[in-house]
């Protein structure tokens, strides 16, 4: 498949652009999935849909599954109406949070500090990492997609290692933000975090994986990769910048509140960065009620059966109504073939095999 594609190994930086092959898969995913309401067909910009591809190695039947699992999440979590007042306690450490400088690339810089957890909810620990997955989307200049995650283990000790926060927060980001990282610099690791990260590895696509630095600020290479990457005057002492301003709660709130107020016209087909890309599918829907199942379990289904706001909204390809057509004639009522658990695929973080293994240690 032909594709113009300009990366450098060191930053984890790549502009692609879309052959007419891939154009024709962008295409057909989107007919495969159909109609849908305004927000949800603003989010399946052709940009999304190729993130979607990409993390599915261009199979538009594996493409499509994995987006209709997202939509049917955003339709249902809504992500982009969370707010800073709904996690602001979640934030107060700086346990994560958008920095206020780009790197060289433009790209949207994610702050993480492990040691400075301070909540013992998965719930609201994960809601905090979406709001701040959105707002650095958000934040994207229009010819861009990707972000930097800047993770600072400073303090770090094994009471704030958490297989199910990890595990968690992977399947959320690998699930729902395909191809939305670019590189990930784990800076000054300690040595204990070799083997959980051993543990982590075989949950990652190998791609990802390589877009995964470890930075020793004792390296005398650490530096140069640093300069490669950021502005050293707006960068963090933490990691090696000429910043020593650091953190401020206060501050940082007034920006995401600032922000907030962005996102109803982001969420608009006339401001959203995407508009270009993205044609109007229909401005009516379906008559009829079809449901989001899509390999999920029976609960699943039923709740999709039931969502006031997809209840006529088709977001099965033609091999899912398909086995749903052989399921609903079965003898069993079709309760077997929605499986309790049925295998689920990646994305970023992409491996039927690999999350399988996940599944079975949930």
């Amino acid at each position: 498949m032909s594709t113009g594609l300009k990366k450098s190994p060191s930053n984890g930086h790549e502009k692609s652009s879309t052959s007419k092959e891939q154009q024709e898969k962008i295409n057909e995913v989107r007919r495969l999935i159909g109609p849908l309401p305004d927000r949800l067909s603003i989010y399946c910009s052709d940009a999304s849909v190729a993130r979607h591809l990409t993390a599915r190695n261009w199979n538009v039947r594996k493409a499509t599954k994995m987006l209709k699992e997202t939509l049917k999440w955003r339709s249902e979590y809504k992500p982009e109406e969370i707010r800073w007042e709904n996690i602001a306690h979640e934030a107060e450490t700086g346990k994560i949070y958008r920095a206020n400088y780009t790197d060289k690339h433009g790209r949207t810089v994610l702050v993480m500090r492990p040691s400075c957890q301070n909540s013992k909810s998965t719930k609201g620990q994960i809601k905090y990492l979406v709001y701040c997955m959105e707002n650095a989307v958000l934040n994207l200049p229009p010819d861009q997609e990707q972000m930097v995650w800047l993770i600072d283990f400073h303090g770090f000790n094994l009471s704030n290692i958490s297989v199910k926060l990890t595990r968690e927060t992977a399947n959320v980001l690998q699930d729902h933000y395909p191809e939305r990282l670019g590189l990930a610099i784990l800076y000054n690791p300690p040595k204990f975090f070799e083997p959980f990260w051993t543990v982590v590895k075989p949950f990652l696509e190998p791609k990802t994986v390589n877009k995964v630095k470890f930075v020793y600020s004792n390296d005398p290479n650490a530096k140069k990769i640093m300069e490669d990457l950021f502005d050293m005057d707006k960068l963090e002492s933490a990691f090696g910048g000429n910043d020593t301003v650091g953190f401020n709660i206060n501050k940082y709130a007034e920006r995401m509140r600032e922000d907030d107020k962005k996102i109803p016209s982001f969420w608009t087909r006339d401001s959203h960065p995407s508009r270009a890309l993205q044609p109007i599918l229909t401005n009516e829907l379906p008559s009829a009620p079809i449901n989001l199942q899509s390999d999920s379990d029976a609960s699943d289904k039923e709740r999709a059966e039931n969502s006031p706001s997809l209840a006529h909204i088709n977001l099965e390809s033609d091999s899912d109504a398909s086995d749903k057509e052989k399921a609903l004639n079965s003898p069993s009522d079709g309760v077997n073939s929605a499986g309790g658990g049925g295998p689920v695929d990646n994305n970023v973080l992409d491996s039927d095999e690999s999350r399988n293994r996940a599944v079975g240690t949930h």
